[in-house]
Parts: structure tokens; C-alpha cells; sequence
């Protein structure tokens, strides 16, 4: 442990908490982790050799912040502030850090159950798939108070190449709803040229090639096109979870008054590919409603 070792907690060590987790341990920190599968919590302490516990409160319990990366949120609410949740554990003065892409509305429950205990809270959804938290590279967008944020900063930034706050509690999760927004709109429009130009007889690679280093060029056309005109879909982040997310996006709109065509058109056509079966594809795989519209 280094001069500047924090002790930590970590919940839910799915494909990006896992390691995420692992880039606190290999920074020199005491991390201890819970994950609802018990399984894949001594995996990673076999790996990383921390700490596990067998709920989110003793996870917490000494933690001077605690992390949370789960899947939606009702797990949001069970797992911070459920009977055996973090909350449960935690002393005042230390900070709960919630990186799952949830609504905004849970996000303010929980800063508000977080301020009763003198618990801070920040709301720090992230984006960059598997591969930024495998990195380290994640952009992390947070929603709360400066002086909690100037605590928990530092440790952020040991998975991220970007920790950016965004305002108050909430912020986070409206910015995230943002970024997915902006996702689902290129990937239909990556999705429409890729088989425009094979439609076309056009080289699809070439096309995408020479465009990047364009007006058009985007992450996505970067680190998807070639597996989009190659029909494959096992890369990144699911059909499955973006639906969730559009969903978050889609009612914060309603309520906000934001007019989201484009989303509600390309969640609808996320929809048509569960019902083909894709729901694990990754999102990319709006290029296949295009070549099998039935």
C-alpha cells in the first residue's frame, strides 16, 4: 500500500465493474468487493487479492468510498440503500459513487438517502464499453457536489481518461442519457451508408476508410464499421442494456419536454432486434434490420 492508499469498496463486478475494480487494487488500494454471485467476486480477489464480502453493507463498512456498478435501478435502490445495502454500512464523511447508467430520479433518491446519513453521493455514469475499463479509458460524466467530487476525483481517474463534473446530482446520468442519445442516432446513420455503399457495389472497408478522414469520422465508424460490413455483432455494449437505456432516455424526454424522434425510432428498431434473437448483439447490429428487414 502506498502512502495515498485509500480503503475502498466495489459492488457489482460485471463486465465493467470487474475490471474497474481491478485498476483500484493494482493502484495500490484496499479494495474490498461484492457481487451478487459469489463466484465472480473470488475470481477476482484470486486475481487482484482483495477483499470480498458477502453483502454491500460489509463491503462498505470502513470504506472511505464506496463504488457501485450494477444494472438498473431498482438494483440502484437495493444495493445502496436495500436493508443489507451500502448505506447500511457506511460511516458520515464518507462518499457512495454510483457508475451504473440509471435515471436521474434515482440518482436524487439516493443523494437524498446518502445526505441523512452525512454520506456524500455522486451520481458517475460512464461510457467507453469493456474495452475502456479494460484500458483504464473510460469518460466518466458526474452529478453532484464539488467538494464530494474533489474527494473522490483521484480515484476515479485511476479507469478513466476523462472525469468531468457535470453539475448537480443527476447531471451525471442526464449527460450520460445524452451521450446514449447521440449513439443510437450515428449508429442508424453508420448503419443506413454501410449498406447504401455494399448495395451499391461499392468497396464498403474502402468507403469507410476514406470518409473517416472526413466530416463523417466518429468512434463508431472507427472501432465498428469494419465488423458492421463483416455481419458481426459480439463487440461492446448490448442490444439488451441500450434498450434500457433509450427507456431512461425516452422518459426523462416526457418529462423534460425534449422532442427525441430519431431515439424513439432507432429504440424501436432495437426492439425488432430482440424479437430476431439479438438482444445480446451489440448495438452495432442496426445494420442487420437493413439486410434481413423481415
Amino acid at each position: 500500500m502506498t502512502n495515498e492508499s485509500k480503503k475502498l469498496a466495489f459492488l457489482g463486478l460485471g463486465v465493467m465493474g470487474y475490471p474497474m475494480a481491478g485498476h483500484l487494487a493494482r493502484a495500490g488500494h484496499e479494495v474490498t468487493v461484492y457481487n451478487r454471485s459469489p463466484a465472480k467476486a473470488d475470481a477476482w480477489r484470486n486475481e487482484y487479492r482483495g477483499r470480498t464480502a458477502r453483502t454491500p453493507a460489509e463491503a462498505a463498512r470502513g470504506a472511505e468510498i464506496v463504488l457501485m456498478c450494477v444494472g438498473n435501478d431498482d438494483d440502484v435502490r437495493t444495493v445502496a440503500n436495500g436493508a443489507d445495502g451500502a448505506l447500511a454500512g457506511m460511516a458520515a464523511g464518507s462518499i457512495l459513487v454510483d457508475h451504473t447508467t440509471a435515471s436521474a430520479e434515482v440518482a436524487r433518491e439516493v443523494h437524498a438517502a446518502a445526505a441523512a446519513k452525512g454520506v456524500g453521493f455522486l451520481d458517475a455514469p460512464v461510457s467507453g464499453g469493456q474495452a475502456g475499463a479494460q484500458n483504464g479509458k473510460l469518460t466518466i460524466m458526474v452529478g453532484g457536489d464539488a467538494a464530494t467530487f474533489a474527494r473522490a476525483e483521484g480515484v476515479l481517474a485511476h479507469y478513466a481518461r476523462a472525469v468531468t463534473l457535470m453539475g448537480d446530482s443527476g447531471a451525471g446520468q442526464l449527460a450520460k442519457m445524452v451521450n446514449q442519445i447521440c449513439i443510437a442516432g450515428l449508429l442508424q446513420g453508420l448503419s443506413e451508408g454501410i449498406d447504401f455503399a455494399m448495395r451499391a457495389g461499392l468497396d464498403a472497408e474502402r468507403v469507410l476508410d476514406v470518409i473517416s478522414k472526413g466530416a463523417a469520422q466518429s468512434w463508431q465508424m472507427e472501432n465498428r464499421g469494419r465488423t458492421m460490413v463483416a455481419d458481426q455483432f459480439d463487440f461492446g455494449f448490448a442490444v439488451d442494456w441500450m434498450r434500457k437505456d433509450l427507456g431512461i432516455c425516452l422518459a426523462e424526454a416526457r418529462a423534460n419536454g425534449a422532442t427525441l424522434p430519431v431515439t424513439a425510432l432507432v429504440d424501436q428498431f432495437y426492439g425488432r432486434i430482440q424479437q430476431q434473437g439479438g438482444g445480446r448483439w451489440d448495438t452495432s447490429s442496426l445494420v442487420r434490420l437493413l439486410r434481413h428487414p423481415g
